[in-house]
């Protein structure tokens, strides 16, 4: 009779967690990039938090993280400069 749990409860959960985070770091990538576009105020924050964690969790693609983080940083200070010219808290083409 055991009665302690096994090392390792679930196998392959290191390999899951490595690819969420190579998921979330791609996904501050794009979320950044789109952020220049559309939805600075809320696609921005979205990409820096999402850099983060991947990065945090120790993500394979450590630059894709990185460009999604300064992707998002780009997303909040294109959406200052415009506020700073229109006066307004949103901005359009």
């Amino acid at each position: 009779m055991q009665l302690t749990a096994p090392a390792t409860a679930r196998p392959g959960t290191t390999r899951n967690r490595t690819r969420d985070a190579d998921g979330m770091a791609v996904a501050s990538f794009i979320l950044g990039l789109l952020g220049l576009l559309v939805f600075n105020i809320f696609l921005g924050p979205v990409a820096i938090v999402l850099a983060a964690v991947s990065l945090w969790r120790g993500t394979k693609r450590r630059g894709r993280a990185f460009l999604g983080m300064g992707l998002g940083v780009a997303d909040l200070l294109v959406l200052l400069a415009f506020v700073q010219l229109d006066n307004t808290l949103s901005w359009s083409f």
